[in-house]
């Protein structure tokens, strides 16, 4: 692993996000709340969100190339850049919901709030179960990804033969149980979803890429591996139909597929040195460096902000979704900068402070030399 930052991961990143956006204030949105005028343009393909799941594998993949960082410190350090956030931001949804939101918004109740801070919306029997913001469902799975990876860094299952047959398992297992998934309910949802068995191919793909471009994966095995985890995206991002089989957006499975090989294409990118201008690097990098930020305020507090500029001002959806953009860089930008950095320096600081703590040994008084038995050291 390099010490140099990608500009264009940085795009990709940015380029992800925005298509998050756009598919929650233009398609998602309007499916919410039917109070919403008609939009003229409809973004309604799931593929930002699941490539930002690739391009976290990506990340902690690269991370992790060297066995010695696959430390508690490097697991507490990402779990610590996720959870004050997702606390912060949960509450600030909570509250915008119940006391800025106009009449027919979701209205959070306490056993609701209690169920999204621990997390247990997939956990219950159901599938989407009244989230504070529908965003946070990656973030279990994020969350998992970073417990099993160093943990699997340190034993055979990280590297070689085994590291690759443990890939292949992650698409394929979650295939072979796709068609109980469908209809088993109750308990089986709360297990697959609750542990993502859908998304597990995303990971893998963000794996591949890494290993391919560093050369730790043949190419042609490589290709293969990464061409399996787009195929299962076909079936895992659809549904079955009794009349008319196998359901799922095309566009979505074209854009993720195409995101993956622009993933290894940035790798290559970098590798020969082609960068791209550098007023376009710095802008990708400043607004990749709040991604997260403005991830997890731009849904919930989005629909408040353009459901009352329609009430209030009359705003189309051009300008809903406009101002949804520029509510989400600034919030994310106030969450990043006030949030998310300063709870990791913190928690960190006290993480290193605890390992650094010296062992308290008993104080043994150390006699001059030359003085006599029983004489004082002030003799």
């Amino acid at each position: 692993m390099t010490g140099r930052r990608n500009p264009w991961m940085d795009l990709l990143r940015v380029a992800s996000l925005l298509m998050v956006v756009l598919y929650h204030s233009t398609s998602i949105g309007p499916r919410a709340y039917p109070q919403f005028v008609a939009r003229q343009f409809v973004f309604g393909h799931q593929i930002g969100a699941s490539l930002l799941l690739v391009l976290s594998a990506h990340l902690v993949a690269s991370s992790l190339a060297d066995p010695a960082r696959a430390t508690a410190r490097w697991w507490f350090s990402r779990v610590v850049r996720l959870l004050p956030g997702f606390v912060v931001g949960t509450l600030a949804a909570t509250l915008a919901l119940d006391w800025l939101a106009p009449a027919g918004m979701y209205r959070v109740g306490i056993g609701d709030l209690v169920a999204n801070l621990a997390m247990l919306w997939n956990w219950n029997g159901y599938h989407h179960w009244d989230y504070v913001d529908g965003s946070y469902w990656t973030l279990p799975v994020q969350l998992a990804a970073f417990t099993v990876a160093p943990w699997l860094r340190r034993t055979r299952f990280g590297r070689g033969r085994h590291l690759r047959v443990l890939l292949w398992a992650a698409v394929l297992v979650p295939l072979v149980q796709w068609p109980l998934a469908q209809t088993a309910g109750g308990l089986y949802d709360s297990v697959v979803d609750g542990l993502g068995l859908y998304r597990w191919h995303l990971f893998v793909a963000g794996v591949a890429a890494y290993m391919v471009s560093t050369r730790r994966l043949r190419r042609g095995h490589g290709l293969a591996l990464l061409a399996c985890c787009v195929a299962a995206h076909v079936v895992q991002n659809g549904s079955w139909s009794p009349t008319a089989g196998l359901v799922t957006d095309p566009w979505s499975v074209l854009g993720v597929g195409l995101g993956v090989v622009a993933l290894v294409l940035a790798a290559r990118l970098q590798a020969v040195g082609v960068a791209p201008p550098l007023a376009v690097a710095r802008a990708a990098r400043r607004l990749a460096g709040i991604s997260y930020g403005v991830y997890l305020v731009h849904q919930t507090l989005g629909y408040v902000l353009m459901l009352r500029l329609q009430e209030w001002f009359g705003a189309g959806p051009g300008v809903q979704t406009v101002a949804m953009v520029i509510q989400a860089v600034l919030l994310g930008a106030a969450m990043t900068y006030w949030v998310e950095r300063p709870a990791h320096r913190t928690l960190m600081r006290a993480f290193d402070a605890r390992r650094r703590r010296p062992e308290v040994v008993p104080h043994t008084p150390v006699r001059p030399r030359g003085a006599l038995v029983g004489a004082s050291a002030a003799t």
